[in-house]
C-alpha cells in the first residue's frame, strides 16, 4: 500500500522561507521592487520541488492579481496589452505543450541571460543616455510576449522578458506597475487550467497555499503604498536592479542544476 499522503506541508523550515517568499512576491505585485517577485518560487524550492513551489504559489498569485487590478484599474496601457497578451496565450500554450522535455534549468538560463545583459546594458548606457523613451512595438511586444508566457508557465519567471519590452517605455510608475499587473493577472488565470491538467493541484498544495494566503492582501497593499511615493527615477533604478539581481539567481540557478 503506498505511504498516506499528508493534508498539507508541516515541516517548520518550509514555512520559514515560504513566508519571506509569500510577501516578496506580493510587495512585488503592489509594484514595489517588481522583479524581486521572482525570487519567490527559488526560494521556496529550498524546501520544496520547483514544480510543487510553482502550484503552491499560483493560486496566491492569482488574489494578488485581483487586488492589483483593483488598485490600478484606472492606469494600464491598453496598447501595448493588445500587443502582449496574445503572444503571451501562445507562450503558456508551448509551455504546456512541451512540460514533459523542457526543463526549468534551461528556461531559467536563458532568461537569466537575457535579463543580464539587458540591466547591464542600462547601467553602461546610465550616465551616457541621450535616447529618447521607446514607444510599443508590435513586433517587439509579440516576442517577449510569447517568451514572457512561456517563462511564467515554466516557473512564475515572466518578470524579466516582460520588462525587456517594457522598460525602455519609460513609462510614468503607476502606468508601468498598472500594465504588469493586467498582464500578469491573465497569463496567471490563463495558467489554471493547463496546471490543473497537469496534476499539480494536490491536496497537500492547496492546503498549504490555504495557510499562506492571509499574507497575499497585506503585502499587496503594502507593495502599492510604497510605489505610489517612489519618485520616477530611482523606481526605473531599482527595477533595473532587481533585474540584474534575478538574472544572476536565474543563471546560477540553472547552471547548478545543469552541471
Amino acid at each position: 500500500m503506498p505511504p498516506r499522503q499528508e493534508p498539507m506541508i508541516t515541516d517548520p523550515y518550509f514555512y520559514a522561507v515560504a513566508i519571506p517568499a509569500v510577501f516578496l512576491m506580493g510587495l512585488a505585485k503592489g509594484g514595489f521592487l517588481g522583479s524581486l517577485g521572482g525570487f519567490s518560487v527559488p526560494i521556496m524550492a529550498l524546501a520544496i520541488s520547483p514544480v510543487e513551489a510553482a502550484a503552491i504559489m499560483l493560486p496566491i498569485l492569482i488574489v494578488m492579481d485581483l487586488i492589483g487590478v483593483y488598485a490600478y484599474r484606472r492606469e494600464f496601457d491598453p496598447v501595448n496589452l493588445r500587443i502582449l497578451l496574445p503572444a503571451a496565450v501562445i507562450g503558456v500554450g508551448i509551455g504546456w505543450a512541451t512540460a514533459a522535455i523542457v526543463t526549468e534549468s534551461h528556461v531559467r538560463l536563458i532568461v537569466g541571460v537575457v535579463g543580464l545583459v539587458f540591466s547591464l546594458d542600462y547601467w553602461i548606457k546610465l550616465h551616457r543616455r541621450t535616447e529618447s523613451a521607446k514607444g510599443p512595438n508590435v513586433l517587439k511586444g509579440s516576442f517577449w510576449g510569447v517568451v514572457a508566457g512561456f517563462t511564467s508557465f515554466v516557473s512564475h519567471a515572466g518578470s524579466a522578458p516582460f520588462q525587456v519590452y517594457m522598460l525602455p517605455q519609460r513609462l510614468p510608475n503607476a502606468v508601468f506597475v498598472a500594465t504588469s499587473v493586467m498582464f500578469f493577472t491573465t497569463v496567471n488565470l490563463v495558467k489554471v487550467i493547463p496546471y490543473a491538467a497537469l496534476g499539480q493541484f494536490s491536496l497537500a498544495n492547496m492546503s498549504t497555499m490555504a495557510v499562506l494566503l492571509p499574507l497575499a492582501p497585506i503585502a499587496t497593499l503594502i507593495g502599492v503604498w510604497l510605489t505610489r511615493r517612489i519618485p520616477q527615477e530611482p523606481f526605473y533604478r531599482i527595477a533595473y536592479a532587481c533585474l540584474l539581481l534575478i538574472s544572476l539567481k536565474l543563471i546560477w540557478d540553472a547552471v547548478s542544476a545543469l552541471l
